[in-house]
């Protein structure tokens, strides 16, 4: 193993819902995993409130994207690196048609102020492993 190789676990972000770190550092590039808006207190989901039955009472994907960026944010800090390290950005929605324009209005306000931005891409899934409507998979360089 690359003696340069070594994971990241950040106090500030969710926990993983797996066996995974939040980030992996390989040389100079820092390859976060997928990074979802649960918050890391409470482990709660960011304006979702669901029936018992698994239905919407309550859905805010704004809010659901401000937590996204400030998880990535906080295991970006774990690990040494900065927002402006972001290099590539996968995005995933559950439903593009109903969230892109909203996320695409709000993924311009992190990188306005920006001379390089990120790399991007956006895909649609049919879900993620928790009930969350977005997800974000980003690598850094450091």
């Amino acid at each position: 193993m690359d003696q340069s190789s070594s994971s990241i676990h950040a106090a500030g972000a969710p926990r993983p819902v797996g066996l995974y770190p939040h980030a992996r550092r390989v040389g100079n590039l820092l390859f976060l995993s997928g990074i979802g808006p649960r918050d890391p207190e409470t482990n709660g989901i960011p304006g979702l409130a669901l029936t018992p039955a698994g239905n919407y009472a309550a859905f805010d994907f704004e809010a659901q994207c401000h937590s996204v960026f400030k998880n990535v944010r906080a295991v970006l800090e774990a690990a040494g690196a900065r927002w402006e390290d972001l290099v590539d950005i996968t995005v995933f929605l559950t439903d593009m048609t109903r969230d892109f324009e909203t996320y695409n209005r709000i993924y311009a306000e992190y990188f306005k102020d920006s001379p390089n931005p990120p790399c991007r891409t956006t895909v649609a899934i049919n879900a993620l492993p928790t009930p969350i409507a977005i997800e974000l998979k980003c690598v850094a360089g450091v």
